[in-house]
């Protein structure tokens, strides 16, 4: 058995909202959580951590990353996802969705064919929740990153041998001549998301609201942005109770930017992510995305042309920045990295919250959202 002490434990209050709790000692049973129990009632032999008055949260999950540690999904090697995984955990992440680009198809599947092989033997670190395709069904003109000659016209066809790995597709829903492929993407319980992306302000909200698409990639990066007579995909990602996507860095999306989802979405439907390519972690310096040279310099990372190429961001550190610039309570941003995008994959009947029965993924952080410990399915897998 596994006992967490002393420590602020953000937990679902009655209604479902994230609070802290400083009183109990939080249990552990193999790989799930038993619940709390009273400081004398911790059972003999059991191990204890004292969280020395630290923060104790479900563990991060990080639905957009594309690489970290000097790896990158598309590598499409166990190995780079064995990298990926053991960095994921250090920064407080307890699952991930590797995300792939707009490259050659048959590379995209070599990249999925490994998720799916790393869904079953699972490597050390951070599990592998399946796969986010960003692409290749998206727009040329809000390409940003990805590579123009791979796009391609939405097709099940494609995805269909994929639909126990992938769990989000990014996609252009003006590029899409019916939502007939959108329909089959809900039928196989695939998310599927708004993104990289010329779409004007109404079809974006007739994808919502008429096509059932409840999800924003990386908003206000790679779609129209908002004005007072044209809103864009911006605005109706403001104007609608679809989850938004945010990289939470100050490169990708300004301080002021971040308040304003923030107060436009009330709090709720937020989900923050790294977007992070192979540099992140690695410093300044060359790197590379899809098969393009990138440069990193500080928390910016570009392609030749200038092009923002992806983060270079860390999951605690993306907390950090979207804490200090809403001024939103924090168990309020813990639930973005945890509850909002667990209930989004079905999966808040296992993981997102410390509760009773559910997986024990947990990690513990400081004020400034240092990762001391990360515990995967009941075991200390990290120590800061």
């Amino acid at each position: 058995m596994l006992a967490i002490q002393n420590g602020k434990f953000i937990v679902p209050n009655e209604a479902g909202d994230f609070i802290i709790r400083q009183e109990g000692v939080l249990l552990c049973e193999r790989e799930n959580i038993k619940g709390f129990v009273a400081e004398g009632e911790i059972p003999e032999n059991t191990e204890v951590i004292d969280a020395q008055g630290n923060y104790v949260a479900p563990g991060f999950l990080n639905v957009h990353i594309h690489g970290c540690a000097g790896a990158d999904t598309m590598d499409g090697t166990e190995e780079a996802l064995a990298r990926m995984a053991r960095l994921q955990a250090q920064t407080g992440v307890t699952g991930f969705l590797p995300t792939t680009m707009t490259c050659r198809w048959h590379e995209v599947e070599d990249a999925l064919a490994t998720v799916m092989e790393a869904m079953e033997s699972q490597p050390m670190g951070a599990r592998v929740l399946g796969a986010h395709m960003e692409g290749p069904f998206i727009s040329p003109a809000k390409k940003g990153a990805q590579a123009e000659e791979n796009i391609r016209q939405a097709d099940y066809k494609m995805v269909k041998p994929w639909e126990k790995v992938v769990k989000i597709i990014t996609l252009a829903p003006e590029e899409l001549p019916d939502y007939d492929f959108v329909d089959k993407c809900h039928a196989a319980g695939i998310t599927v998301s708004i993104g990289h992306t010329a779409a004007d302000y109404d079809t974006a909200v007739s994808a919502v609201k008429e096509h059932g698409i409840h999800h924003f990639t990386h908003v206000y990066n790679a779609m129209t942005g908002f004005s007072h007579r044209a809103p864009g995909v911006v605005g109706a990602a403001f104007d609608t109770d679809a989850n938004c996507e945010i990289i939470a860095d100050n490169v990708h999306s300004h301080p002021a930017a971040q308040r304003l989802l923030y107060h436009a979405k009330g709090g709720k439907n937020i989900v923050l992510i790294t977007d992070s390519l192979r540099a992140c972690g690695l410093g300044d310096g060359p790197s590379e995305l899809g098969g393009q040279e990138v440069f990193v310099k500080g928390e910016l990372a570009t392609l030749k042309d200038g092009t923002i190429a992806g983060s270079v961001a860390t999951m605690n550190r993306c907390v950090k920045i979207f804490w200090e610039n809403t001024g939103a309570e924090l168990p309020q941003i813990i639930e973005m990295v945890t509850k909002t995008p667990a209930q989004e994959l079905a999966l808040y009947e296992e993981v997102g919250s410390l509760e009773s029965g559910k997986r024990a993924d947990i990690v513990i952080f400081d004020e400034e959202v240092r990762v001391h410990k990360t515990v995967i399915g009941g075991k200390v897998y990290y120590h800061g």
